[in-house]
């Protein structure tokens, strides 16, 4: 074969590309309404600086407590399940590299070289003899012309999955820096439940100590005294649980930091700049559709689209190429000498026939997985939609909520300083005192919990809404 032949069947292979036979793709309409809910729950909020978009904040800019900052980066740098969904990234980058590398030729150098030994009866020449071949050159091993795309859409939809795992990467990130934030809250405000409860602690056995001596002066019944050890051991159990919340707290910040966390930074209270004040949703529109995992099903969606027209091509011929190129002698001296020249070309065709409908429901199921595709689709975005209404919703009412309780601290604890004056007046019994304290630990627990819902609401939101992940 001439070195010109060569290179021309070379250039055949390298052009052999045709048409795509998957379905020109169409983003669907966003089952969602075009606005956020209104009614009594959904108050007006205040917009975000510059009209920026929540997935356009950068997570530093929004947590701006150091030590939070820096507890998050250690998470990022050392948690395992992002850890997981990286390596995922890297895994599914490697299959996209495996479909592409299909649609160029595969050129493998080789060599080799025989030598046999023919008995006389069985040689041409009547005497036994030895026969050596040498051979070298460069080939081509079935490569398929991707006449109707078969191969194109197999990358394709190995690109669509790797797109997607990217997403996944980002959503994961996102949901770390969440977890994070609200494991961080809810360790602050556990710890702030823990010193309340030591301080009704102390508070309680001082009076119980006052009262024991009232007693031992014959002041005060037995029923009063009891009752208020009935108040200490109260406490105690509160003590006992907060103790053990603060642990569980700390033990799973760990596990999401997945490395030991430096005692520095751990909370010491639940403090209100913590974070940004404000968040404006946007419309749903330009929110909903660049939450990751949106933008992952929608991947998924492409990639099963693609697969659509790998099966359509799959009923068209099949063409295959196989050809190589070098040289061949008898001797080891003339490998490369002029006219030891060897080729051999080899095409094959594939028509299918009769195949007993395996193509025809291969591309049932094609079709059917882009049908699912779609339903996954529009579900993440009804569940976004949802997601970010609730959190609308809590944010409506957490304002009101937290300045009743506020009000509702500031009366109870007035109500059980004036039942204590009237109990050491002798104007009331110690029962309206004990009920009184009571009430009011209860209130100053719920005022704790609605301070943290209130944080809590706002990292819910930067979620939701797909805040940004990137520094």
């Amino acid at each position: 074969m001439k070195r010109a032949t060569f290179y021309a069947v070379i250039l055949v292979l390298l052009a052999g590309s045709g048409c795509s036979l998957a379905p020109d793709y169409q983003r669907p309409e966003a089952p969602t309404p075009a606005d956020w809910p209104a009614g009594a729950a959904y108050q007006a909020t205040s917009t975000a600086p510059a009209g920026q978009v929540v997935a356009e904040i950068p997570w530093r800019e929004f947590f701006l407590d150091p030590r939070l900052q820096r507890t998050i980066e250690l998470a990022l740098q050392n948690n395992r399940d992002l850890r997981i969904a990286t390596l995922n990234v890297d895994k599914f980058r490697a299959f996209y590299q495996i479909e592409r590398a299909a649609l160029l030729p595969h050129l493998n150098a080789s060599g080799s070289g025989s030598v046999q030994r023919l008995p006389a009866d069985l040689s041409g020449t009547g005497a036994a003899e030895i026969r050596r071949q040498y051979s070298a050159g460069v080939g081509v091993s079935t490569y398929e012309l991707d006449l109707f795309g078969r191969v194109r859409n197999l990358k394709d939809q190995a690109l669509e999955e790797y797109f997607a795992t990217e997403e996944a990467q980002r959503a994961a990130q996102i949901s770390l820096i969440a977890a994070v934030a609200q494991s961080y809250l809810a360790l602050a405000a556990d710890q702030e439940v823990l010193a309340l409860s030591r301080q009704t602690l102390e508070s309680r056995q001082t009076s119980f100590d006052l009262i024991q001596k009232r007693f031992n002066a014959g002041v005060t019944s037995a029923l009063d005294l009891h009752q208020a050890q009935t108040l200490i051991d109260g406490a105690r159990v509160q003590n006992i649980q907060a103790t053990r919340l603060v642990a569980q707290d700390e033990n799973l910040l760990r596990l999401l930091v997945g490395a030991p966390l430096p005692a520095e930074l751990l909370p010491a209270a639940l403090g209100e700049a913590v974070l940004l004040q404000d968040l404006s949703p946007g419309v749903p529109s330009e929110s909903l559709l660049l939450r990751p995992d949106i933008i992952q099903a929608e991947h998924k969606l492409k990639g099963a689209n693609a697969n659509i027209g790998a099966a359509r091509a799959a009923f068209f011929p099949r063409i295959t190429l196989t050809g190589a190129a070098g040289f061949s002698s008898a001797e080891l001296s003339g490998l490369f000498k002029s006219g030891s020249e060897s080729w051999s070309f080899a095409p094959q065709i594939i028509l299918p026939i009769f195949d007993a409908g395996r193509n025809r429901a291969n591309l049932k199921v094609s079709k059917v997985e882009e049908e699912i595709a779609i339903a996954q689709y529009e579900k993440a975005i009804l569940t976004a939609f949802r997601e970010v209404a609730d959190a609308l919703a809590e944010r409506g009412t957490i304002d009101e909520q937290l300045a009743a309780l506020q009000s509702l601290t500031k009366a109870t604890a007035e109500s059980a300083r004036l039942s204590t004056v009237r109990y050491e007046k002798g104007a009331d019994s110690f029962l309206s005192v004990q009920d009184a304290q009571r009430a009011l630990f209860v209130a100053e627990q719920n005022l704790i919990t609605a301070r943290l819902a209130r944080l809590s609401n706002l990292v819910t939101l930067y979620k939701v809404l797909g805040g940004g992940a990137g520094e």
